[in-house]
């Protein structure tokens, strides 16, 4: 299963687009931070992450502001034309 749950806030993000098929589409750059328990001991994770939304989750996300967190959930995806991984964002709710 594929099935990613974050809690991060947006960091970046690009100007509301449209794919051929007309759909629109968000990419966005999310921050988190956090600690974690590993190996009987407490490790600080910070991560940037790149993000895509599409359809009424693009067209509200682009509304929100610069810095605001979200616990964003959805699947990993490698980009046909990329090397690293992207969130494609299916749901999203004020944390």
């Amino acid at each position: 299963m594929n099935r990613t749950e974050l809690t991060a806030c947006i960091a970046e993000q690009a100007a509301l687009r449209y794919t051929p098929a007309g759909l629109p589409a968000l990419d966005l750059i999310l921050e988190h931070a956090s600690e974690v328990h590993e190996a009987g001991q407490i490790r600080k994770v910070q991560l940037k992450l790149r993000a895509l939304a599409f359809g009424h989750q693009a067209e509200t996300l682009v509304k929100q502001a610069i810095g605001s967190v979200w616990q964003f959930k959805g699947f990993l995806a490698t980009p046909r034309q990329g090397k690293s991984v992207v969130l494609h964002i299916q749901e999203f709710q004020q944390d």
